[in-house]
């Protein structure tokens, strides 16, 4: 008869050692000189600390730039040091990280910020830091923040200008459901990318078994759309980005406390690269 102690300690056991490790596909995609553009101090672990973790590469160079000092409750300067010490332990050195005070860039919570003005302040960094891939928010914004959902309007601006090139890719806003699906987060992801990777071998095999038996080809064996750039935090991770969070002594109010437990964002990045016409 089987114990149920050693069955749930195997179970825990095989789903520790399904989460301890990163999971990864086309970060390599993510090279040379990358800049994280966010809008308030904490954006940079509450949503993009598992690509943080997962661009610590010798081919890399991360870079910071922070669009507000977060003075909405008039913390901005104790904000700035919290986003510092969170960014050390992220990875992101001194000298490859800056927080922008423009009066038409306040946290503001009901506030779109102009795209020509997000364009300039960015060119400045963009220009003379060399940056050859942007990252931020997409049109969602993650949680719907107008700031957030600022940040790309102002990427596009700066790209439609073509002063410089750089490619730019937005994080995915999930619908509220999946973005709040915990620890299912990253096991679904790791599930999905081990379909991905089969499915091209699998496709094979259907085409050259069609072949030999001089069958038409049909819907099945039709190749499927690419998923998007994904990162997949391991537990290590998960932790740096939990200790990196916690760096925001002045957030830590018990909703941001349900959000590292459940997010999926503390887990899981994906990423879809946004194209202006040629």
């Amino acid at each position: 008869m089987t114990n149920p102690v050693a069955s749930i300690a195997l179970l825990l056991a095989l789903l520790l050692a399904l989460l301890f490790q990163p999971n990864h596909h086309a970060t390599d995609l993510f090279s040379g000189n990358i800049l994280l553009l966010t809008a308030h101090p904490d954006d940079e672990c509450m949503f993009f600390a598992p690509t943080l973790r997962a661009l610590t590469r010798p081919d890399t160079h991360v870079f910071s730039l922070c669009l507000s000092a977060g003075d909405a409750d008039g913390l901005g300067l104790i904000r700035r040091g919290e986003l510092g010490r969170s960014l050390d332990i992220l990875g992101i050195p001194p000298s490859r990280r800056w927080v922008v005070d423009h009066p038409s860039l306040q946290d503001n919570f009901t506030a779109h910020w102009d795209a020509d003005i997000i364009a300039a302040v960015l060119q400045r960094y963009v220009t003379s830091h060399n940056i050859s891939t942007i990252l931020t928010f997409d049109a969602g914004g993650i949680s719907g923040h107008p700031n957030h959902r600022s940040l790309p309007k102002g990427a596009v601006r700066l790209l439609e200008q073509r002063t410089h090139t750089f490619t730019l890719y937005t994080l995915i806003t999930r619908p509220v459901l999946v973005k709040y699906t915990g620890i299912l987060a990253p096991l679904h992801a790791k599930f999905s990318l081990a379909q991905d990777r089969l499915y091209p071998l699998l496709h094979t095999r259907i085409i050259e078994l069609q072949r030999a038996l001089q069958l038409a080809t049909n819907p099945i064996s039709k190749q499927p759309q690419a998923p998007p750039a994904t990162v997949v935090s391991g537990i290590p991770n998960y932790v740096t980005a939990l200790n990196a969070m916690r760096a925001h002594k002045s957030q830590l109010v018990w909703f941001r406390w349900l959000y590292v437990l459940f997010s999926r964002y503390m887990w899981v990045n994906e990423w879809a690269e946004f194209q202006i016409d040629s």
